[in-house]
């Protein structure tokens, strides 16, 4: 019997698609169930996105696309760097992929063989772990636990890279924890970073919209320009512009690299769909007034869930200042139970508190820090405040 390759025993199935899918199994048998565990945005784009899709199935060649992407969309793509304040991007630098998840794991194709070191921040995307493992790389974990802020230090940073991996990510802000980087700790990291010429950067930048309180959006290249030529900024439409089903993905880097992904992409996807491509160029080139909303609505959010976390004991929580994340450690809780259910674990207290109060969160360990759980506060207005007060009675009944 032929067997399967040895790299589909090192793929796993998404933790935090697992715990979506349950959430929405028990809500199909008629459970009242509460979900803050996907990061999706769910909030729709503007009017001019859908009207830019009808308008291109309307016209629809039936031809293929560019690898890269198509013209419009790359300069859409570029107009949206400068306004970051990352100008002097080109076509030649950029190219799209189906997703950010998708650019991701072609990038781990382009920049690393089998063995290379791949070195990224404790808590991790579950997504950044899986990709390292598939692509047999040397995983080197930088653990951030909540007592510094889930933030990379750079005296960590510099004896990480002292072991010379081949690329470093750098996800700013984060997910899971919705911690953001300042202006000035993003340049206390470039001066690290130019100081190891060796290593590959990727920046996954996804949220760069949703940044609060005033910090601003930062980026490594801004700090020292000449970390440019290494550094590979990985962008998406899906929690911007509120798209994750459209699936498209973004980068901009060297001219080799961005080259070689069109080339991988020749081989994998071809090239994103033509009414998707002019879907991504109305968002990107249209008005801006939702994301910009959306921003403000999930500030506002961020202080509810942290107001309500404040008010169980034990629970220690850095505030967040992007995306649309918490990511609170509940060790307070273990040694504890639930009536007869115990709660040794980040999972065992994920499982109660969907069983016992219909509410679904995602285990920390899924991120690398079991001692955490994340709650994703995108959810259905009216569902927010009795979600929250169902986990302060969760955490009120423990024994």
């Amino acid at each position: 019997m032929p067997q399967l390759a040895k790299r589909t025993g090192r793929a796993r199935p998404s933790a935090i698609m697992q715990v979506a899918q349950k959430a929405k199994r028990l809500k199909a048998e008629g459970r009242d169930i509460i979900s803050f565990s996907i990061g999706v945005p769910n909030f729709l784009p503007g009017p001019h996105v859908y009207a830019a899709a009808r308008e291109a199935l309307d016209h629809d060649s039936g031809q293929y696309g560019s690898n890269r992407g198509s013209d419009a969309l790359l300069d859409a793509f570029i107009g949206h760097l400068e306004r970051l304040g990352l100008p002097g991007y080109t076509r030649a630098h950029c190219a799209s992929g189906i997703g950010a998840k998708h650019v991701l794991y072609t990038l781990a194709e382009v920049l690393l063989d089998e063995g290379d070191g791949f070195a990224f921040a404790t808590p991790y995307w579950t997504t950044y772990l899986d990709i390292a493992e598939i692509v047999g790389a040397d995983i080197q974990l930088l653990p951030c636990p909540p007592e510094q802020d889930y933030k990379l230090s750079p005296a960590q940073l510099d004896a990480a890279l002292a072991r010379k991996p081949k690329v470093f990510l750098f996800n700013n802000p984060s997910n899971p924890t919705g911690m953001v980087y300042t202006q000035a700790e993003i340049a206390a990291l470039a001066e690290v970073l130019v100081r190891h010429p060796d290593t590959w950067i990727v920046t996954d930048d996804i949220y760069n919209a949703m940044v609060f309180d005033g910090i601003g959006y930062h980026n490594v290249v801004q700090a020292r320009p000449e970390l440019r030529e290494r550094t590979i900024f990985v962008d998406s439409l899906s929690k911007t512009y509120g798209m994750p089903g459209w699936r498209v993905g973004l980068l901009a880097g060297p001219e080799r690299v961005a080259t070689a992904f069109a080339t991988l992409n020749s081989n994998h996807i071809t090239n994103v769909p033509e009414v998707v491509t002019a879907a991504a160029v109305a968002a990107l080139n249209g008005p801006q007034d939702v994301p910009q909303a959306k921003c403000a609505e999930f500030q506002a959010r961020r202080d509810l869930v942290m107001a309500a976390l404040a008010d169980i004991p034990g629970i220690v929580c850095p505030k967040p200042a992007g995306a649309f994340y918490v990511f609170p450690d509940v060790s307070v809780a273990f040694g504890k139970s639930h009536g007869d259910m115990p709660i040794r674990t980040d999972v065992d207290l994920c499982n109660a508190l969907l069983e016992v109060k219909g509410v679904a969160c995602v285990p920390g360990s899924a991120f690398g820090e079991p001692r955490a759980l994340r709650i994703s506060y995108t959810c259905p207005e009216a569902q927010l405040v009795p979600g929250l007060d169902r986990i302060r009675e969760f955490f009120a009944e423990l024994t």
